[in-house]
């Protein structure tokens, strides 16, 4: 007998890269050599300092135990200087952030905190599907709201603003999700976008929750974080990691960053759910967050020296594409001689070995769109351009 599943997990189907990637671990196991293109997940280390932090921390006798639920006070004062010093913002280490088990968890913490059941959540048509996975988990009304391609992928607020239900009404508006440096489409953060942002959840009285892992990778100008526009603090929050930035993403090392009622809203939901970080992680997150800007220098050199290489794949298979696209992926148009983006997938997986991301993963709009990651040496990816070729 199967006891019946709860109506959330009904709702919600396994992420797409986990079935995807059990398809590449069998092609792997038949002998193929399978070209991973699709993940954004680092290839390169952490910095030796960050390393050599872990396994001091480790050797110590009282690094294994329980740990605060808001993190080691080391690890938050070291989060308040890196926001000092990239991106001018001055957060009290005490009261305005709130270590976490990666910025994926707060997605779900900030949820539970501030949803009810029926409320408005205000979700980007393209974006990181665990904002509508997780909003309607929670039994929350996704109201998806349009991004101008003309306008390189901005969100149109007069459209946003139409499918705002205000505070009293019996399914209220109550939080946005906003995501800049954007995934998947690469578009650059600034300053504009973010006080629009600000007026607008000032405006309709909504949380603003923004996402912002890739403000250090690839960017062209001084990283943004959107807590530095005036007022943002009154009406939101950020989310970030060492995932991307640092070259972490499986250490699970995030935060939330945001006034204080907000970050004693969310503690009180997680220290329900986890009981505390590993030490030693933190420990290493700390000395990892005083890298200097050399090495995120040397970090984006080599991001930038597989750029060419993507841009010869994507000019292979016909796509179009932006060339000042900022974080991790190359977001491209499929040319309208390719049936889909889910046909072209399965034809490179399964007749070249290549594996790339469909857009439509992010939102039905990127049904003519892929996402190439460059996580991926050079070498690989001009493999997979000579594979292309042939």
């Amino acid at each position: 007998m199967i006891i019946p599943l709860a109506h959330r997990a009904d709702q919600t189907q396994e992420y797409y890269f986990s079935v995807k990637l059990a398809e590449v671990r069998q092609l792997l196991a038949q002998g193929h050599d399978v070209i991973n293109i699709g993940i954004g997940n680092p290839d390169m280390a952490p910095s030796t300092a960050t390393l050599d932090a872990l396994t001091a921390s480790a050797r110590q006798p009282t690094a294994h135990g329980y740990q605060s639920y808001k993190g080691t006070p080391a690890l938050r004062q070291a989060i308040a200087r890196f926001y000092a010093h990239t991106y001018g913002v001055t957060l009290d280490p005490e009261t305005e952030l709130l270590p976490l088990i990666g910025s994926k968890e707060g997605i779900t913490h900030l949820s539970l905190t501030f949803l009810n059941e029926g409320d408005g959540v205000l979700v980007p048509e393209l974006g990181y599907p665990a904002y509508r996975a997780v909003s309607q988990m929670v039994g929350a009304q996704v109201q998806e709201y349009p991004l101008l391609e003309h306008a390189g992928w901005q969100p149109d607020w007069a459209q946003m603003a139409e499918l705002v239900q205000p505070a009293g009404s019996p399914n209220p508006t109550k939080l946005l999700w906003l995501n800049y440096p954007h995934m998947p489409t690469g578009a650059p953060a600034t300053k504009a976008l973010f006080e629009q942002a600000v007026r607008f959840a000032h405006d309709h009285k909504i949380l603003l929750c923004h996402d912002n892992p890739y403000s250090l990778i690839l960017n062209t100008k001084a990283p943004i974080s959107l807590l530095s526009v005036d007022g943002a603090k009154d009406v939101a929050v950020e989310l970030n990691s060492l995932s991307k930035s640092h070259n972490m993403a499986g250490w699970r090392m995030g935060w939330l960053a945001g006034a204080k009622p907000y970050i004693d809203a969310v503690l009180t939901i997680k220290s329900n759910v986890d009981s505390g970080q590993f030490k030693p992680l933190m420990d290493a997150a700390t000395e990892a967050l005083a890298n200097s800007d050399d090495w995120h220098r040397d970090r984006n050199a080599v991001y930038q020296g597989r750029l060419s290489a993507v841009h010869a794949l994507l000019d292979t298979l016909g796509c179009t594409y932006a060339t000042d696209q900022e974080g991790l992926f190359i977001w491209a148009k499929l040319p309208d001689s390719v049936e889909s983006a889910a046909a072209l997938v399965d034809q490179l997986l399964y007749e070249k070995h290549i594996f790339i991301a469909p857009g439509f993963i992010f939102g039905p709009k990127g049904e003519r769109y892929i996402r190439i990651s460059l996580c991926v040496p050079k070498e690989r990816i001009e493999e997979a351009v000579n594979r292309l070729r042939a």
